[in-house]
């Protein structure tokens, strides 16, 4: 009669897949060769209020008139 397989042979192809991801994050975020990342800043707002009768529309670039 066969044996049952243990954990380990059910279940390690489980705990190397997270072992590689978390050496790969690890390795990623502690890296020095690794840029800063840049702080997210808030862009202008609008400083001139539109004439009544203006609309803006959306264009594609370069298809404006």
């Amino acid at each position: 009669m066969a044996k049952a397989p243990t954990w380990w042979k059910v279940n390690r192809h489980k705990v190397f897949g997270v072992a590689g991801l978390l050496i790969g994050y690890l390795v990623g975020t502690h890296l020095h060769g690794a840029s800063e990342q840049q702080p997210d800043t808030p862009r202008p707002g609008h400083t001139a209020l539109a004439t009544p009768g203006e609309h803006s529309t959306r264009t594609a670039h370069g298809l404006a008139a």
